[in-house]
């Protein structure tokens, strides 16, 4: 038994040991027979690869966009304050609230002028009189009374003139001294100067006021009244009205704050008249028109509007001109918000427009495109050499791009048949059916 086993293995071994010879001898004849079979079939039953291409059109130019950032601001912003000096007592409207033209905004404590208006009012009154009284004239009662004073002092003159004739005669006979008689002379000399005044009284009555006095009380009471208009003009300064449509955007003192003239104490902006202020380079600028529209982006959205102002002068940090686009009225971005102004910049170029898709790299960062020629040998069978060309490779250098597409120039020319997808696949001197 055991002798059997032992010949049932060796018969097991020199059977895989056949199978092996056969596999080994067999692997060879194979590849040489396809091998064979290869080298017989020929060359122009395989397909050429087909391709999509598009004729080339040249292009003398092409746009860039290019982009200006600036801020929004209002087109009138004004920070108010008081002319004069006070102590703040109220504050009419409140930050963020929307004010008409002429609205009071804020007061000042007018107290004390209103004093002084009252006193100067009572000075004008008692000028405004006398300007009456000089006006009218000199009253019957007075010139009565001085005609009757005028008269009694010609009485007592009489008298006296006759008292001195007699101290004259009385003192040639010797009866009486020297004193006595001059006496008599000075008392009747006395009298004389008395009518003499009484007298001119009398006339300048009967003649009336001078005009000179009227004049002169007439500017007294001009100069009252230019006083009087002078402190209307103070209390009428102690608010501060709204100089336009606006919105307050900042309260800068509170009340109960003594003020000093020209002290801002808050910031009115012009609400519903915003602008757009870029800066752009002046090239750029030069061919920009007032009145023509543009498109401004802040924050992501996007507002119409026209260029209303070029500034003359460029600013000295970026040399660039101050381009104003005014916005409509119903847009209202946030003051201060950085605005975006994107422009088209021709550039006068020669070259042509290619898909990205066109476009192979090359070496050292170079670009080349691949275009399609009629083939130098054609087939003698399969696909018409109607549909047949051979791929050409172009160097091209690239201008410009944009999403999808971009401007080069190089060795194609117009006309040429470009290749548009799957240059991945092709290799120079390929031939390819279109």
């Amino acid at each position: 038994m055991v002798s059997s086993m032992s010949g049932n293995a060796r018969g097991v071994r020199n059977l895989n040991w056949r199978w092996l010879l056969l596999l080994l001898l067999a692997v060879p004849a194979f590849w040489l027979w396809r091998m064979r079979s290869e080298a017989a079939e020929p060359e122009d039953t395989i397909a050429p690869l087909p391709v999509q291409a598009e004729v080339l059109k040249r292009s003398t130019t092409y746009a860039v966009e290019r982009s200006y950032t600036g801020e929004i601001a209002a087109r009138r912003s004004s920070d108010l304050g008081f002319e004069q000096a006070g102590t703040l007592v109220e504050v009419l409207a409140t930050e963020g609230e929307r004010v008409g033209a002429g609205t009071p905004l804020a007061r000042l404590d007018t107290r004390s002028l209103a004093a002084q208006r009252q006193q100067i009012e009572a000075q004008r009154r008692q000028a405004q009189a006398v300007f009456q009284e000089l006006s009218q004239g000199p009253r019957r009662e007075d010139i009565a009374a001085a005609t009757a004073a005028v008269q009694d002092l010609q009485a007592q003159l009489a008298l006296a003139r006759l008292q001195q004739e007699r101290r004259e005669n009385l003192y040639t006979e010797g009866a009486i001294s020297l004193e006595e008689r001059d006496s008599a002379v000075l008392g009747a000399s006395a009298l004389e100067g008395r009518l003499q005044q009484v007298q001119s009284q009398l006339d300048e009555l009967e003649a009336g006021t001078r005009i000179e006095q009227v004049s002169a009380q007439d500017a007294q009471i001009d100069q009252i009244d230019a006083s009087l208009k002078t402190l209307d003009v103070s209390i009428a300064k102690s608010v501060i009205y709204a100089p336009f449509d606006g919105r307050v955007s900042l309260q800068l003192v509170d009340e109960g704050v003594v003020v000093s003239p020209g002290q801002p104490v808050m910031r009115l902006v012009e609400g519903d008249a915003l602008e757009a202020r870029i800066g752009v380079p002046g090239p750029m600028a030069g061919r920009m028109t007032l009145g023509s529209p543009q498109v401004v982006e802040v924050n992501g959205q996007t507002y119409s509007g026209q260029v209303t102002a070029l500034l003359p002068e460029l600013d000295d940090g970026s040399q660039t001109v101050t381009v104003v686009v005014t916005l409509p009225p119903g847009a209202q971005p946030t003051i201060g918000a950085t605005a975006r102004l994107t422009l088209q910049d021709q550039q006068d170029e020669i070259g042509y427009w290619l898909p990205i898709s066109a476009l192979v790299a090359g070496e050292r960062g170079l670009w080349s495109a691949y275009v399609l020629s009629e083939p130098k040998n054609e087939p003698t069978n399969g696909p018409t050499a109607e549909n047949l060309y051979e791929v050409n490779r172009r160097e091209v250098e690239i201008l410009h791009t944009e999403s999808d597409r971009a401007f080069v120039r190089g060795l194609l020319q117009p006309e040429e048949k470009l290749v548009t997808s799957g240059t991945h696949r092709l290799v120079p001197g390929q031939l390819v059916q279109n």
